[in-house]
């Protein structure tokens, strides 16, 4: 199982604060995004939005990195501060 975390205006847009699918094999985030978008197509725009940023246990990756089941996957928009 992944747990899916979703922050800031991602979970606003989506209405949801996690998620968690059961997966086999490792897979890559982009398809992690896939299957989550399969579940909720309406999601579609959101995820794949090119500034989204990820992070796999606490450390930011692209979206191809490998994950696995027991990992922890955090999808975000793009932090800004003052």
């Amino acid at each position: 199982m992944i747990n899916v975390l979703f922050f800031g205006q991602l979970k606003e847009s989506l209405q949801c604060e996690n998620s968690q699918l059961a997966i086999d094999k490792p897979i890559t985030i982009a398809q992690l995004k896939e299957l989550l978008v399969e579940k909720n197509p309406s999601w579609e725009k959101y995820l794949f939005d090119k500034q989204l940023l990820v992070a796999v246990n606490q450390s930011m990756c692209s979206s191809l990195q490998l994950v696995c089941a027991g990992d922890e996957v955090a999808l975000f928009p793009p932090v800004t501060g003052g």
